[in-house]
């Protein structure tokens, strides 16, 4: 099968540990390289395994959730002890721009392309145990539960359930976080800046949701307001909030919920 990509490079797995993988391609939606952390279940002869993209906050990158918040090691314990089936949990970069891309189309690069398309095909090409049958899944932290409930349901036939963790709402909290002038993340049409906005646009075709946010998060009023809206709308959805700020020590813990939504579909 021909390559998607102009050059790709995977690590030895002589060299690899605790079942972890890195990839990196060259694409034209980041104009260069983009990398892919990548944790593949150690179990024998399974095929057409779900891949779950799990996109980092600003700040970090494509390694981050693995060491960090020992992502590979919740997820494997949980399959060994029958709470979750196999699959695949791709954890890619942002595309490195500034504090954080967003996930955002901007400044003459597709970071939501990136996502959507070039990381998903990055792994079927080069994970064997993945491929065309595999479903897809997608969850992320603060600007990465932004781009995973936004792609989610921007792209609603794309993924089969969405889940989001201390997620930012609307492009204009970034501020929050980064040095750059928020205005780098404009889009043409607002509606693709705001997840509400594109939850009800696409509210006939969207996948299972679900978010949570810690009670003592900066981030807790936004999310609060958004569980507000969609309950307005009358959008089917799970909210939680638990005890914790925004701090890996509660994404650590609370990952293990997006794992078992994800388990039901």
């Amino acid at each position: 099968m021909e390559s998607k990509f102009k050059t790709t490079e995977i690590s030895n797995p002589e060299f690899e540990s605790n079942n972890l993988r890195f990839i990196t391609i060259k694409t034209k939606n980041l104009n260069g390289r983009g990398d892919i952390c990548v944790f593949v279940p150690p179990m024998k002869d399974v095929k057409d395994l779900p891949i779950v993209t799990l996109l980092h906050g600003v700040y970090g990158s494509a390694w981050i959730w693995a060491h960090k918040a020992g992502v590979h090691f919740t997820a494997l314990q949980m399959m060994e002890q029958g709470l979750i089936e196999p699959m695949v949990i791709a954890m890619p970069s942002d595309g490195l721009w500034g504090d954080g891309s967003a996930y955002l189309s901007h400044n003459n690069a597709h970071y939501e392309n990136w996502i959507v398309e070039d990381v998903i095909d990055a792994v079927r090409e080069n994970i064997d145990c993945t491929s065309e049958n595999s479903k897809l899944f997608i969850s992320g932290l603060s600007m990465g539960g932004y781009g995973a409930l936004r792609l989610g349901a921007k792209f609603p036939n794309r993924y089969k359930a969405i889940s989001g963790h201390s997620s930012i709402t609307n492009k204009n909290q970034m501020h929050l976080f980064v040095e750059e002038d928020e205005s780098n993340y404009n889009q043409a049409d607002a509606i693709n800046e705001d997840v509400l906005s594109l939850i009800l646009k696409n509210k006939e075709n969207l996948p299972p949701l679900r978010f949570d946010c810690g009670k003592d998060d900066l981030l807790i009023e936004y999310n609060r307001t958004l569980h507000t809206e969609l309950k307005k709308n009358a959008i089917k959805h799970s909210y939680q909030e638990f005890e914790g700020a925004h701090e890996w020590s509660y994404w650590q813990e609370h990952i293990k919920d997006s794992l078992l939504f994800f388990n039901q579909y």
